[in-house]
């Protein structure tokens, strides 16, 4: 090498960097409140609940990721989620009980769990920790308890400043 040649330090450090936002999910997320159907916005009337229900146009969450929720305070039995899963399904990719960011959790913890951490044996990983969209917590954790039996060492952050968090005896 000569000593015009900048070498790249990172490069040849052998650290692979695992980018979280790779295993993001890819469809479009939707919330569907349910508290406009209930009577007064308090109290769930089957009749009129099933009647939403049916009239609802359900093609809309083509393709999308879809989320119940109810933001009132109020009491709605468990079969009237059901019933919205049952208009879903034809329409959605997944659906689910919960908000966005539990929602988040489960996509993450599903991908996660598709990774073959066994290509990471005996290297040393950065988990990247800044990037373009919010990560839920949970990811690193499972990541990391992913990686650890495998990995030399995991850092978090970047390779330019990351934090240890973990090395092998």
């Amino acid at each position: 090498m000569s000593e015009l040649e900048i070498e790249n330090k990172v490069a040849a450090s052998g650290l692979i960097t695992l980018n979280l936002e790779d295993y993001a999910p890819t469809f479009e997320r939707v919330e569907l409140d349910i508290k406009p159907w209930l009577f007064r916005e308090m109290i769930l009337k089957e009749k009129d609940f099933r009647e939403f229900v049916k009239l609802h146009d359900w093609a809309q969450y083509q393709n999308k990721i879809v989320c119940f929720v109810c933001s009132a305070d109020a009491i709605v039995p468990t079969w009237a989620y059901m019933l919205l899963a049952i208009s879903v399904q034809p329409y959605a990719v997944k659906y689910f009980f919960g908000s966005n960011q539990e929602i988040d959790a489960i996509l993450f913890h599903e991908a996660i769990n598709k990774i073959d951490f066994t290509q990471y044996q005996d290297k040393r990983v950065i988990v990247k920790g800044c990037g373009d969209i919010p990560l839920p917590i949970n990811a690193f954790v499972e990541i990391t308890a992913g990686l650890q039996p495998y990995a030399k060492s995991i850092m978090y952050g970047e390779a330019c400043s990351n934090v240890p968090i973990y090395k092998k005896r």
